[in-house]
Formats: structure tokens, sequence, C-alpha cells
């Protein structure tokens, strides 16, 4: 692994190619080196995951929204498969991705990587998986696809943070799906650059769909990249360019919404060239991609960096005879959590109990007071209104607040594995002066977990929220085909689609499509 220091360049400078990010991101895409066997393993993971998540999503109104959408884009040959719908009627790819895209999405239960910044490098998956099956690509070349958009996506994460200028996750997305597919097609270097360039310019939007009224736009937000980035590799493989350089240009990206307009504000506009602002890991040349591996899933169905607090309010809740003695609730916790899903982000819909869902699932004050009380989470039920509206659980949940520990945020950062966390500390004072304290740094799921998720782990999870969705033959049948993954022809590979019984699917509103 090599690091790439990014600063922004005046345009007089002519900075060359090889000098920029998109460049040496482009390099790791046509990189020809073998997928790791490891790597191959957690991909096949992560698309039963995906398969799982979506499917449990499968009839919820904005994933039938989108569903009705790609349907209106129909294609008889060289389309890609929507999930629920029957193998055989195909749509053109980048509908898919929209399509599939969101029903993953929706209920924020699939893979997760946090560093400086967020993401959910799963998103990946339906994007290039929809140009697989349109361009009559091998399960062999899928994996490799999949291995770079893992790659780059979570090492922009580890290196760039969106958040703290307010600009959505996708913006890490949308590059590396379009280096993903370029890898998956073969393309040239110069059309992977490009293809990443358009694909970064055309994806920056802003973290309001993250924050007071939440709407669909979360789960439909990471969709609307991969669909940006299959178009973008459209573009440039009939030899369309983009904007250059995106990152280090001197009306760039980073010179005017991120860290370079943060410079420029404090400092003057005519500093912006002199920091140098991140510093990118990629691998080198016939160094294999293991990124992924450093990613985890969600085994509760709710905002990342609450997991391991769900677990430690199933653990705490034993001691508690009476929730009503519960005089007040702290919890101590990083910067992320205190500020993205806590009493940090200031937002009165985290503690309204006619929030949307997505609301609900980023207050951490929501979710520790109902998995303190259930001692037990599921993706429909513990947001359904009435539920949410129960009257003893709003009274603890207003019981609730979170502060940021240094300790906790050092930690989310660390470098070293073994002490990377994403939890926290929590105190339970009672009416009667005593308290309860415990920690858990991680989820149980986590790798370094009390129950870390192996293969059989995400099987029992597919089968858990597929089941009374799709029949256990339809069950079977897509995780036999999924687990040879690496072996699948290209007519192999317009199978790996879930489809629901006849009748079963909803159907969406009109709209124009």
């Amino acid at each position: 692994m090599k690091m790439h220091p990014v600063k922004v360049h005046p345009s007089k400078a002519l900075l060359k190619r090889e000098d920029q990010l998109a460049w040496k991101m482009a390099g790791v895409a046509t990189d020809k080196v073998a997928v790791p066997k490891d790597t191959t393993a957690m991909i096949i993971n992560r698309v039963i995951d995906n398969a799982s998540v979506a499917i449990a999503a499968i009839n919820r109104r904005p994933v039938v929204s989108a569903r009705g959408m790609a349907l209106g884009h129909a294609k008889k040959a060289g389309g890609a498969t929507v999930f629920g719908v029957k193998s055989g009627a195909t749509v053109s790819p980048e509908w898919a991705a929209w399509a599939n895209g969101t029903a993953v999405r929706e209920l924020d239960m699939h893979d997760t990587f946090l560093a400086a910044d967020y993401s959910h490098p799963g998103d990946n998956i339906p994007p290039v998986l929809a140009v697989a099956q349109a361009m009559g690509r091998s399960g062999k070349d899928l994996v490799r696809g999949l291995a770079t958009a893992y790659e780059l996506h979570i090492n922009l994460v580890r290196a760039i943070c969106l958040h703290e200028h307010r600009v959505d996750h996708i913006a890490h997305l949308c590059p590396a799906a379009a280096a993903g597919i370029g890898t998956l097609l073969g393309l040239k270097q110069e059309v992977v650059f490009q293809s990443i360039q358009q694909a970064l310019h055309t994806s920056v939007s802003f973290r309001q769909s993250r924050k007071g009224e939440i709407s669909s736009w979360k789960a439909y937000a990471p969709a609307h990249a991969g669909k940006l980035a299959v178009e973008a590799v459209d573009r440039c493989m009939r030899g369309e360019g983009a904007p250059s350089p995106i990152y280090e240009g001197e009306d760039s990206v980073i010179a005017w919404v991120l860290s370079g307009r943060t410079q420029a504000d404090s400092k003057g506009r005519k500093t912006v060239f002199d920091p140098t602002y991140y510093e990118v890991p990629l691998p080198e040349t016939g160094e294999g991609k293991r990124a992924i591996l450093d990613s985890y899933t969600k085994e509760h169905s709710a905002e990342y960096q609450s997991q391991a607090l769900i677990d430690l309010a199933f653990r705490m809740r034993d001691q508690i005879e009476d929730m009503e003695a519960i005089e007040k609730i702290i919890i101590h916790t990083s910067h992320h959590t205190h500020y993205v899903i806590g009493t940090g982000a200031n937002d009165p819909q985290k503690m309204d109990p006619k929030a949307s869902r997505e609301t609900l699932d980023h207050s951490i004050m929501y979710i520790f007071a109902v998995a303190l009380q259930d001692g037990s989470w599921h993706h429909v039920d513990s947001y359904a209104p009435k539920r949410a509206g129960r009257a003893d659980t709003v009274r603890l949940w207003h019981k609730i607040e979170t502060t940021e520990d240094p300790e906790w945020t050092r930690k989310y950062h660390s470098r070293d594995p073994e002490e990377l966390s994403f939890g926290g500390r929590v105190e339970i004072l009672m009416k009667d002066g005593t308290k309860l304290v415990d920690e858990l740094g991680v989820a149980n799921a986590h790798p370094n977990g009390a129950k870390p998720f192996g293969r059989a782990q995400y099987i029992n999870k597919f089968r858990i929220l597929t089941e009374g969705i799709i029949t256990t033959r339809e069950q079977n049948r897509f995780l036999e085909l999924v687990q040879d993954l690496p072996r699948l022809t290209a007519d192999q590979l317009a199978g790996l689609n879930v489809v629901l019984p006849a009748g079963t699917l909803a159907e969406a509103k009109p709209g124009i499509f």
C-alpha cells in the first residue's frame, strides 16, 4: 500500500495525469493482479447480504417506486435483472442499478466501513452487477470489478472526510463504482480515468438528505450514484472526457467544496495551493485488493454506529428490573456518533415519536431505548409507528443523551484494527442513586466481535430476511448459484437475481416512465 498526497494546483501548473489521484485510481482499476481468495469469499458473502436486505425491503414504497421507474426502461436483449422480477424481464443497466440499489439501501442493514468518512461499500454491487449482466460478462469478471470498487471506495473513505463539509458520502461511492465497472469491462486506463472524474463531478450532493426530516432519498442517494456511474462509463467509452483534474484542480471539488474551501475561508483563497490536504492509500501494482476484508456487515437494521450499542443494551437490560426507575441514561461515545445520530446533532426530529423510519434509524436515543426495553431488534417492528409512539418508550427515550468522549473518538479513528471501535460507554442512573455502567467497542457481528459473521451467518441472515417472501426453493437456488460466483458463465450470471412468486410484487403508482 502506498500513500498518495493530494493538493490543489493552479491551472497554469498543468498537473500531469500521472500525478493526479483519478489517474492513480484508474491504474489500480486496470491492474490485472489476481483477486485474493479471501477477498473473493467475502465478495460472495456481500452479494448474499445485499440480496437479503433487498428482498426484505422489496415491497416498501421507495423500492416499489424505483422498481416501477426501472420497468419503464425494459430491454428485450442486453439488459439487467431487477430484484423480485423474473430473470427473463430485463431493463437498461443504469435503471437496474437504480432499482436494485434502492432495494439494497432501504433498510440500512448491509455492509459498512467507517474511517475519515462513512460508507456502505455494498452499494457498489448493484451497478457493477447490472453492467456485468447487460454486457455478458462472467462471474470471474464480476469478482474483479467488485474487488476494485470496494478497494477504491474504502481507501477514499480512509483518507477524505466529506461529512465535515456537509457533503454526502456518495461522492466516494460513484467514482469507485465507475472504476469497478472499468475493471469489469477491461477498459483502458484513459477511459477509466475519465469515468472516475465524470462520476465524482456529477455525484457531489449534500448531507441534508441525512439530517432534519430524513426522507426516502436516503435510500435513493446511493442508487442514484450507481446510476450516474454507469452513465459516466458509457459516455467515456464513447470517447467523451471529463472535468480534469477533478480532485486537484484550481476549481475542483477539493478546492471549492472540501478542505480547500476551509483553507480559503480561514486564510484566504491565495493560500489554497499551500497544504497537502489528504494522504490517500492505494495498493501498488501487483498488490492484491483486500480492502473489503476491513469492512463489516450489520446484524441489526440501523445506522452502523448503533450496532454495538444495541448489543450493549441487550446485555444491560438484564440488570434492570423496572425501566421506570431509570432517571437518566448517558452514552459516552465518539464525535461521529454524538454529532450524527446523537443529541449533538441538535435534531428535534431524533426525539420525535412521529418521525420517519429514516430518521429513527439515525437516532441512537430511540434505538437504545427500544433495544433496552425489548431485548431484540426487528427491521420492521422496531420502527412501527405504534412502537415508536408507545408512552413508556417515549419517556425512556427522552431520558437519553449522548456526549463526546475523546478516548472513544480516538479509538474510532485508530489505524490499529484491534483497537478500532464504534461503540461507547453507557451510564444508566437510577432514581435511587445507583448506577449501572458498561461499555462495548464493537458489535457482536464485527470481525473482532463476540460472534463475528462468517458464511453461515450471511446465509442465515438471508434465510431469515427472505422467509415468507420467496419460496424455499428460490432461497436454495440463489444460495447455490451465488456461492459458485467465480465460475459462473455469462448466462448463469443472469440468474443472479432473487425472484418473488407471481402476484406478490407491489405495483408502483404511475409516473412519467
